[in-house]
């Protein structure tokens, strides 16, 4: 099923976390924290401002975006766990190697 999300929202898929800290200790999931970083998978045609033209929104599918704790709803499509939230409810893109270098 494709899921457009509408307006100003996107959908974000989370990128799970280390499961191991820097020193060699393994986090059990109880322990563990929702990861505040994941990949947008995709968004909406973007805001409208007061005199009613269309703001496109800064993000695209495919980026690496980090966001609040608590931000967005979760929901489950098609078998994923996903995030909507609103595009303000990111902080920032990860730009360049250190987002490749996240990824591996």
């Amino acid at each position: 099923m494709a899921f457009r999300p509408l307006h100003d929202r996107v959908v974000v898929r989370r990128i799970e976390a280390e499961e191991k800290t820097k020193g060699g200790i393994l986090i059990p999931d109880s322990a563990r924290e929702k990861p505040q970083e994941g990949e947008i998978v995709a968004v909406g045609s973007g805001a409208r401002d007061e005199t009613g033209k269309l703001t496109p929104l800064d993000v695209k599918p495919g980026d690496r975006v980090l966001f609040g704790k608590w931000s967005g709803t979760e929901v489950k499509i098609d078998g994923q766990e996903l995030l909507i939230m609103k595009e303000s409810d990111i902080m920032g893109v990860i730009e360049g190697a250190e987002a490749g270098r996240r990824a591996a």
